[in-house]
């Protein structure tokens, strides 16, 4: 069986061809500026870079022509990977937010469509882009097409973790409570840092960091997430490229005042214009990290921020939790930086880490970088999201 993963976007659409018999990447791409005059196609095949495109102008007017012209080049003769479209055998789709309707991945019909569009207020950017590209494949394609939300491996969570201190109407009435995001990214990963572990989930005690453009931390016990720091939207939490994090709620209120925003406009700058961003003018974690070691003051007060904040983090859950297994690193930042697991590791001494340095300085790579006596196992985990995907969609069309 080979499995079509679409992540779509509002005005893009990443996709990966994998084949189920052995977990193969055959083909992954990207479509970009769709429904604009400067849509771009990128096309990758790990087995024949001669397959490639490159970032080359392609008319795409909307998500269903991105979608035909992904298809056509995955049969065609000069860069495709199979011989019809028959070979797909189901699609699996990224999906935002489930809120509480969706505890896991689910065959897409229509009360699961409209389930979605319910999700639309806790999710205004990426849940109507995600059922465009579900929509946008139905059009084309009479296979099965499965949904996997961002939000169904935190569904977990005990009330105490995902409840607000807000009057409870707010709660029963319109849904406002913790959710969080990544979720496949942290089951993911989660699962492989129990295997490493050895000794199955059952008594495991994990804190898995993904960290990128957008980061978030989970606490997992038992193989089952436990509490998360990104909450209603993934605004909460931990700083990122573009989205401050948590801060005080009387700022939001205090900026609109002074500055007169709306609340588009409020929004709009905690999400777009902050984190990184606002702090240093770059969202970009390799520049601050150039930036950083020339001595520019703002580079080096983030890289202090974003390490206070995850030790921060790390500790809280591992004492919820009542101890730690091991700390896992994944995402761009957490696969390919070092330094920032150095620092931590030596903020986090007192729970016994210690890490190896020789191996820390690897990047992109599965890892063990804690030394033989350390407490705590240190895991670099490069995360692998659309897998996760295709193998939910496998498991339920499978039983079809």
């Amino acid at each position: 069986m080979k499995i079509l993963v679409i992540n779509a976007g509002s005005s893009s659409l990443k996709y990966q061809l994998i084949d189920m018999s052995n977990d193969a990447l055959l083909a992954k791409g990207i479509c970009e500026q769709i429904g604009d005059a400067n849509a771009a196609f990128t096309h990758k095949v790990p087995a024949d870079e001669s397959k490639n495109i490159k970032g080359a102008p392609h008319a795409m007017a909307d998500h269903s022509e991105a979608i035909q012209l992904v298809l056509d080049t995955l049969v065609s003769a000069e860069n495709g990977v199979i011989a019809s479209m028959d070979e797909i055998s189901a699609v699996g789709h990224r999906v935002l937010h489930g809120a509480e309707e969706f505890s896991g991945s689910v065959l897409v019909t229509e009360p699961v469509k409209e389930a979605i569009r319910k999700c639309f207020k806790f999710g205004p950017l990426h849940n109507p882009a995600n059922l465009k590209g579900i929509e946008a494949c139905e059009k084309i394609m009479t296979v099965p097409q499965v949904a996997v939300f961002d939000t169904g491996f935190h569904a977990t969570m005990p009330d105490y973790a995902y409840m607000y201190a807000l009057p409870y109407e707010f709660y029963e009435e319109d849904g406002i409570r913790r959710y969080g995001f990544h979720g496949t990214s942290h089951r993911y990963v989660s699962m492989r840092a129990i295997d490493m572990l050895g000794k199955g989930a059952e008594g495991t005690k994990i804190v898995t960091c993904h960290l990128g453009n957008g980061s978030s931390i989970s606490a997992v016990m038992d193989g089952k997430c436990y509490d998360t720091t990104m909450g209603l939207t993934p605004l909460e939490g931990i700083m990122m490229g573009t989205r401050c994090g948590s801060i005080d709620p009387a700022i939001v209120t205090t900026i609109m005042q002074d500055k007169g925003l709306t609340p588009a406009e409020m929004d709009s700058l905690m999400n777009k214009k902050s984190g990184m961003l606002g702090l240093t003018g770059t969202s970009d974690n390799r520049t601050i990290e150039q930036r950083a070691k020339e001595g520019d003051p703002k580079a080096k007060l983030v890289e202090s921020m974003l390490c206070h904040q995850l030790t921060k983090y790390i500790g809280g859950f591992a004492a919820a939790m009542g101890g730690v297994d091991a700390v896992v690193f994944t995402g761009g930042i957490g696969e390919n930086n070092p330094q920032y697991r150095t620092r931590v590791a030596e903020k986090l001494g007192f729970l016994g880490t210690t890490i190896d340095e020789e191996k820390n300085a690897i990047r992109g790579e599965e890892i063990d970088i804690s030394t033989p006596d350390s407490k705590v196992k240190l895991l670099v985990i490069p995360t692998n999201e659309e897998l996760m995907i295709a193998k939910d969609t496998y498991e339920i069309v499978s039983k079809m």
